[in-house]
């Protein structure tokens, strides 16, 4: 059983790595809104590729815009941090027992 622990410990771990850079990646895409970015940028192409399908199904499902604000970034980053506060914990405790 203690293979187990630490199997959930490794994916727990790299969960938490997956989120923390996806969160910086979605705080680059809400910091290059404010200015006019080349869409033809690499750099760019690639943020909006990443965060565009995660952004869009939050839109599609929760009115963010206010006033031509959009929040659903926001949005986002609430949920990953919710993700990172209840469920890796959780995941690390379920280790621990298991270990």
């Amino acid at each position: 059983m203690f293979a187990l622990g630490h199997l959930i410990k490794a994916l727990a771990d790299i969960l938490n790595l997956a989120l923390t850079i996806y969160m910086w990646v979605i705080i680059a895409r809400a910091l290059l809104s404010w200015v006019n970015p080349d869409p033809y940028n690499p750099i760019v192409r690639f943020l909006y590729n990443v965060t565009e399908p995660v952004l869009s199904w939050v839109r599609a499902r929760v009115p963010v815009v206010f006033g031509g604000l959009d929040l659903a970034p926001l949005l986002v980053l609430l949920a990953i941090v919710f993700l990172q506060r209840f469920l890796i914990p959780t995941l690390m405790d379920l280790a621990l027992r298991l270990g």
